[in-house]
């Protein structure tokens, strides 16, 4: 794989605090990215699991989930339950980050250390909670589906990390239009992995 590496720019949209009124009942919360690889039609999965193998990506999303400037600190990557099945079991929980699973489901149990909230709203104030303010550097929504679809509405929602396949697989899972809310704030070059061309992408609300 021969791509240019994003150059991350973390610090300037995520160290504000922005109002949540639309969200949560809190004044403020941290700003937070979603990340999410997506083929031609916005299509981002098939059954529960991505319809693409691309090494590359996998090493893109841990590259960008991982990175914290305070090492005394990890990333809070937020998730679905079906999100999260779909991790293999070995990698379960994501290594080097503060797993946070959102179900509904009360008798549903985890790992240790995997936090498990009912809604967006209750993940999304764990950086204020006062045992994890000191732990968590940046917020990262990564799916599914519907859990974006909810996230991008925030205003808080600042910077869309995206890798674009480009080309269309059969999915039954979609990324919503984002468009008109977020700006184009850096493209790689292209990168050809297992015949499959993509690229990286950081977009900027």
């Amino acid at each position: 794989v021969t791509c240019h590496k994003l150059s991350f720019r973390l610090s300037c949209l995520h160290g504000r605090h922005v109002c949540l009124c639309d969200l949560v009942t809190c004044d403020c919360m941290i700003p937070f990215s979603l990340v999410v690889a997506m083929d031609a039609q916005n299509g981002i999965g098939k059954d529960g699991r991505l319809p693409w193998h691309l090494p590359g990506d996998l090493k893109h999303f841990k590259d960008v989930t991982c990175q914290v400037k305070d090492p005394t600190k990890n990333n809070l990557v937020i998730m679905g339950r079906k999100t999260w099945e779909s991790i293999s079991e070995k990698f379960q929980p994501l290594p080097k980050r503060i797993n946070c699973v959102l179900t509904r489901n009360k008798n549903f149990n985890f790992p240790e250390g995997v936090i498990k909230t009912g809604d967006l709203p209750a993940a999304l104030s764990l950086a204020e909670n006062k045992k994890l303010v000191k732990q968590i550097e940046y917020i990262f929504v990564i799916g599914g589906a519907l859990i974006f679809q909810t996230a991008i509405q925030s205003s808080i929602c600042r910077q869309l990390y995206v890798t674009h396949i480009l080309q269309t697989f059969p999915c039954d899972a979609f990324f919503p239009n984002f468009t008109n809310d977020f700006q184009l704030a850096f493209k790689s070059t292209p990168c050809s992995e297992n015949g499959i061309s993509y690229y990286f992408a950081e977009y900027a609300r």
